[in-house]
């Protein structure tokens, strides 16, 4: 058994996959096959959001607090509160962050793929597609 102590393991999000102020703790990983699995949970500053990316074995967010923002490649823009849970496919692009003007925390779980792959990252969010409305409910 191993207790990993809230805060011990934060990290400060790269800024080639994140813009804005993002701050990732590792909740659980597990890195022996078949079952590399990896929880973080991520704490977004106002404005902040991931770069676009994939994930080979998809990826679940879980909102914990705050409100934040959500799009797949070609989807709508879409807003999540807390007790919100997406799910998405794998290899979709797609990226999540928080609402302009609020705070997002979310637990991110992502299975590698046989090769050790957890994510693929590509472009950074345009501030117009960031602020676009979101889609209504």
């Amino acid at each position: 058994m191993s207790v990993a102590r809230r805060g011990a393991n934060a990290i400060h999000g790269p800024q080639e996959m994140f813009t804005g102020d993002v701050w990732l703790e590792i909740a659980a990983s597990v890195s022996q096959p078949p079952q590399a699995l990896r929880v973080l949970k991520v704490h977004f500053t106002p404005g902040a959001r991931t770069a676009w990316h994939s994930h080979p074995a998809g990826q679940v967010l879980h909102v914990l607090d705050g409100v934040g923002r959500v799009q797949e490649q070609d989807g709508p823009l879409e807003e999540i509160c807390p007790g919100d849970t997406v799910i998405t496919d794998p290899d979709v692009w797609h990226w999540h962050g928080a609402a302009p003007g609020m705070y997002l925390t979310h637990l991110a779980i992502a299975q590698a793929d046989p090769g050790g792959a957890e994510e693929r990252w590509g472009e950074h969010v345009e501030d117009e597609a960031y602020g676009a409305e979101p889609a209504a409910e």
